[in-house]
């Protein structure tokens, strides 16, 4: 099981952090899933202009989604063959065009197309960033994970702003005011891009180095793999819970709360940002007390809090809300570290899998969802969905980071 990687991925953890990269690498994932935040954002928008219907609504999310995240693992798996620093600004190239085209789609197919284009950027940025970010983390992998995915999380958070301050009053036209951020971000994984090839040059690409990595029995390589099942299992829980509140919950609020677009994306916003804030304390949480405990507790400890949001008043949900982000996100950057360390000299093929799959399982549960709130209605459907957290009990399955740690001495 000897893995093709970069020597300084398995190597380097003696070495300094190298916070400017990590700060510009999360930059970068907030300005590239802010552009990917626009799609959703605009549900209420083309629901209104076009007449869609919750299922093609899904249909949309599903295609931004699932292309990011069937490519992901793939993009993953050749770079960790070969290293390639500047597939990260023509990633972006990619999502630059798709949102231009999402600006002036005039049907729901070229909005379809648009989409897949941004997914496609997605793809391409998510595991070479996320690489980008161990390259950078020295010995604090939980911090600089949660530095890297709590950039992306940001992002996403600006979602419901976008919608009431660029989205309602421009309408579908105002996505086009991305492309400037799209361009921003093409020039700083130029930067990057050349950080990283002269990184790649300083410490060698030796896959020899890697042959200790993997245990020899094939026993050892049998419960790596159930390990990782029940993880993307845990994340599919998570990403459906996600898809639910981000997709549909602006809907739910303006039917229970008689609330107007701007003030149910304001919700959201409060659920987004306090899961920004949840990624960022998770990851050095889990270096302080263990992934596998950071994990279980964010599943567990959010779902009281998820089952009970949709029976309080307005008031209160807002609070649920906040809390629920915080403790569910707090494992975001978790899961990513806890895979890559979990199956060594996979970086990227984690990070896509990882990442990836939750793109895709979002993906999956906004058109299931979608499709669920057309059958048994909305309230209904958000009430389901919080249940999802309970699943996190699974996490007592996984092996400690101590046991890792000995899997591979």
């Amino acid at each position: 099981m000897a893995q093709t990687a970069t020597v300084q991925e398995f190597k380097k953890t003696d070495s300094a952090t190298t916070y400017k990269i990590l700060f510009i690498i999360a930059l970068c994932h907030l300005l590239n899933d802010s552009i990917q935040s626009v799609v959703p954002a605009m549900f209420p928008i083309l629901e209104q202009s076009m007449g869609l219907s919750f299922t093609q609504l899904g249909i949309i999310g599903f295609s931004l989604n699932i292309v990011s995240s069937i490519m992901q693992p793939f993009v993953g798996m050749i770079t960790d063959r070969k290293p390639m620093p500047f597939a990260l600004p023509i990633g972006l190239m990619f999502t630059l065009i798709g949102v231009l085209g999402l600006a002036f789609a005039p049907s729901f197919l070229l909005i379809v197309i648009s989409v897949v284009f941004i997914g496609l950027g997605s793809a391409v940025f998510h595991p070479e960033g996320s690489r980008v970010a161990y390259m950078a983390a020295g010995p604090r992998r939980g911090l600089a994970q949660s530095i890297y995915q709590v950039g992306g999380n940001s992002g996403q958070a600006l979602a419901p702003l976008i919608t009431a301050l660029i989205l309602v009053p421009f309408g579908q036209k105002g996505a086009g005011w991305f492309t400037i951020v799209a361009a921003v971000a093409v020039g700083l994984l130029v930067y990057i891009a050349f950080w990283y090839a002269n990184k790649l040059k300083i410490d060698g690409h030796k896959p020899k180095e890697m042959k200790n990595l993997a245990p020899a029995s094939f026993s050892f390589q049998r419960q790596i793999r159930f390990y990782l099942l029940v993880i993307l299992f845990l994340i599919f829980a998570r990403s459906w819970y996600i898809s639910g509140i981000t997709n549909y919950y602006a809907f739910y609020a303006i039917d229970k709360y008689s609330f107007s677009i701007q003030q149910a994306q304001l919700y959201l916003f409060v659920f987004l940002v306090a899961g920004a804030l949840g990624t960022f304390f998770g990851g050095p949480l889990a270096d302080r007390f263990g992934k596998k405990t950071i994990i279980l507790l964010s599943m567990i400890g959010s779902a009281p809090i998820t089952i009970l949001l949709p029976f309080v008043p307005h008031y209160f949900a807002v609070v649920l809300l906040a809390i629920a982000g915080f403790i569910l996100m707090s494992s975001f950057s978790v899961t990513v570290v806890y895979a890559q360390e979990l199956v060594p000299g996979k970086i990227g093929t984690m990070a896509g899998l990882t990442v990836g799959l939750a793109f895709g399982m979002g993906a999956l549960g906004s058109v299931f969802l979608g499709v669920l709130a057309d059958t048994i209605g909305l309230t209904l459907t958000i009430i389901s969905t919080g249940f999802l957290p309970l699943l996190g009990f699974l996490t007592l399955l996984l092996p400690s980071d101590k046991q890792i740690a000995d899997i591979y001495k």
